[in-house]
């Protein structure tokens, strides 16, 4: 058997309409055209023969004859050699950059190239490396080694990402292959950080000893592992083709090479990717019931662990579906929560995994980029169709999606037992920015007591593996350099996140990183103004441009770049990141962001339900009622001093006051308000005298 890589094949295609195949064809392998008696087939109109080609889209009838259009990018990883040219020539030559094409090659390699967006005339061009680390785990070689290499390459500073992973910024290119095999050689990689295929899989990064918890882990190190790419390209570019030794369990190998309902390409180097790997980014995370750390609804697939009543996992939900990017004033693009496709027994789950990867593989478009992410293939077809087609690949039905109870959003930031006689310790890092005091601080725990760490969804840093005498003397170093327990935190820095933006996101319309924390310390003081206690919080996130990598259309308060100092404003996401918020203004300019926050939050303050939290208050008030609000905002109304509102000694005086005050249409609060005013002015007019 070989794949229709390189040439074309052609098809019989039946007269039976029940058994008829889409002209739509992808990147399937000449087994995958193949019926057996598990595959389920859906009626399709009739359609000539037609080819299978190394990549296709959907031909409409009028273009079935020609070419489908594809990206530039297609074009690119076809003529590529699996990824590898023309970027192992490009980070050879002398000039500080490389070409269109190995530019979006070394995104597979986990890399981005950038430039200081700041500084004007000729570009000083660098590169990001971003880490791959399923479920957030860093060992303690590695953590040490991303300290070292930061100072040494990159711009002092490491930042860690809304998928559990590490960036290192403003490595210089002749220092790349030096940066990337000391990884390589200290227990990372960088491989699929980027780029079209499965990214980094996210998994609580809480070290807890459950059942669950640990299972949720192991399922993510292995959907990791089925999906990681196996022709060599990464390791022959940054380390010569030395081969690193790597130990699968062995049903991760099954998973991956089994081909009983046509998800592979036997004679490739890449089974499950082909030549053209996925239309676009592919996101994945795994959890327990409960525990929203992971935002799990934003993902293309998100798997959710199912036990039974003794806390034995035994399978597993599936939502497909999600994804954050979308474009400004483009109305067919947008952001979208995953859906329920079923549930599967925990001896399924890579297969079901990998039927929905090649579902996507061969389905998802390739022609406009902007359209290529899963969500918008499921949002075409619906979910019943597409779960019709992945039943194809998975040779079953998928089972009834199992009740789970109310997700939560958890940090797990400061001190908390891992079941197992140790402790771990959650924290809070502004936006995941290591720099300072606080990475030098960092580097000599971590060092001196040998500690492995972990990166959560939120940004944040969960330090494993402590002994309970450890705990005094860390908490003492930590918290003099800033690294304070969550009590001490703001409760608008807990939860709020921002993508780094300028200077060095080529895309970035305007500032995130740099600008949310002047936008924080700006609604606090909103907060404080309208009555609102220090307690009280809200979800606020901030992106640089509408790509969505903070996920700010999960939060209570979104704010997107949508121009040069200025924000879309979304609103009505929930704390528990289920609800997806919506486009509330356009154009808002940063200076003017108090008219629209003060009057949001007073009446917040003054209209909401007991214990509304503030996106289900923008919800429930409806975006009409609020714009009305905001359009006739012109100051919160003063409440009187607390030492004006007991002026009654008595029930009698009260009465008395309350019978004069009648008579002049006031009430008895105003009218004895009024009499000492005037006794008041009287005396100070007395005193001038």
């Amino acid at each position: 058997m070989t794949t229709s890589f390189g040439a074309a094949t052609g098809i019989v295609v039946p007269t039976d309409p029940e058994f008829r195949l889409q002209s739509f064809t992808g990147l399937k392998s000449s087994h995958s055209i193949a019926l057996t008696r598990n595959l389920r087939v859906f009626p399709v109109p009739f359609c000539s023969p037609t080819l299978i080609r190394a990549v296709s889209t959907p031909v409409k009838p009028e273009t079935s004859a020609t070419e489908p259009k594809r990206s530039k990018v297609e074009i690119f990883k076809e003529q590529s050699n699996f990824i590898r040219y023309p970027l192992n020539e490009e980070i050879l030559t002398d000039t500080p950059n490389i070409n269109e094409a190995a530019t979006q090659l070394i995104k597979f390699h986990g890399s981005y190239q950038q430039y200081n967006r700041d500084e004007r005339g000729t570009r000083s061009f660098s590169f990001m490396l971003r880490t791959k680390n399923p479920g957030g785990k860093v060992p303690n070689q590695l953590y040490l080694t991303m300290d070292d290499l930061a100072d040494q390459f990159g711009i002092g500073t490491l930042r860690l990402t809304t998928r559990q992973t590490f960036q290192l910024h403003g490595v210089l290119k002749k220092d790349l292959k030096t940066v990337m095999g000391t990884i390589i050689r200290n227990m990372g990689s960088t491989l699929g950080a980027c780029g079209d295929l499965n990214r980094n899989v996210l998994a609580p990064a809480a070290p807890l000893m459950t059942k669950e918890y640990r299972f949720a882990q192991e399922t993510a190190d292995n959907i990791a592992a089925l999906l990681t790419p196996q022709s060599g390209f990464y390791y022959d570019v940054w380390v010569d083709g030395e081969k690193f030794m790597t130990s699968e369990p062995p049903e991760v190998v099954k998973a991956r090479n089994d081909n009983s309902y046509g998800t592979n390409f036997p004679d490739s180097p890449e089974p499950i990717y082909g030549t053209q790997f996925l239309p676009r980014k592919f996101k994945i995370a795994v959890t327990v019931p409960t525990d929203n750390s992971v935002d799990i609804l934003t993902n293309d697939i998100g798997v959710v662990v199912v036990s039974d009543e003794n806390g034995e996992p035994q399978g597993f939900n599936i939502y497909v579906g999600g994804g954050m990017g979308r474009t400004h004033r483009m109305e067919t693009t947008f952001a979208r929560l995953g859906e329920p496709l079923g549930y599967v027994p925990k001896a399924d789950i890579l297969y079901a995994i990998k039927a929905i990867v090649a579902t996507q593989r061969d389905h998802g478009r390739r022609d406009d980029r902007r359209y290529s992410r899963m969500k918008y293939l499921i949002s075409s077809w619906g979910i019943e169709k597409f779960r019709s087609v992945v039943e194809q690949y998975y040779g079953k039905k998928f089972e009834p999606f199992h009740e789970l109870p109310e997700w939560e959003f958890k940090s797990y930031l400061g001190w908390h037992e891992q079941g197992d006689g140790a402790l771990f310790c959650g924290l809070h890092i502004d936006n995941g920015r290591i720099g300072g005091k606080m990475k030098k601080t960092l580097r000599e725990v971590i060092e001196k007591y040998n500690l492995n760490v972990r990166i959560t969804p939120n940004q944040n840093l969960i330090l494993c593996d402590i002994r309970s005498a450890w705990r005094r003397p860390i908490t003492t170093v930590l918290a003099q350099a800033g690294l304070l327990h969550p009590k001490y935190v703001d409760p608008l820095n807990l939860t709020a996140m921002a993508c780094p933006a300028f200077p060095l996101c080529p895309l970035a319309i305007t500032e995130a990183e740099r600008g949310i924390p002047d936008i924080l310390k700006r609604v606090r003081a909103v907060f404080e103004k309208v009555g609102l206690k220090y307690s009280e919080s809200v979800v606020i996130r901030v992106t640089g441009c509408p790509n969505g990598c903070a996920r700010p259309y999960m939060a209570e308060l979104g704010l997107v770049g949508d121009g040069p100092n200025s924000y879309q404003i979304w609103l009505g996401g929930t704390p528990n990141q289920t609800q997806i918020a919506r486009t509330f203004m356009n154009k808002v300019k940063v200076q003017d962001l108090e008219k629209v926050f003060e009057p949001l939050f007073y009446y917040w303050k003054q209209k909401r339900q007991p214990k509304e939290s503030f996106g289900d208050f923008t919800t429930r008030m409806g975006f009409e009622k609020l714009q009305e609000l905001v359009d006739k905002w012109e100051g919160p109304v003063q409440p009187p001093a607390r030492y004006n509102l007991k002026p009654f000694a008595d029930k009698e005086t009260y009465e008395a006051m309350e019978e004069l005050a009648k008579l002049q249409n006031k009430s008895a609060h105003q009218l004895a308000m009024e009499v000492i005013r005037n006794f008041v002015a009287a005396q100070q007019n007395g005193k001038s005298e």
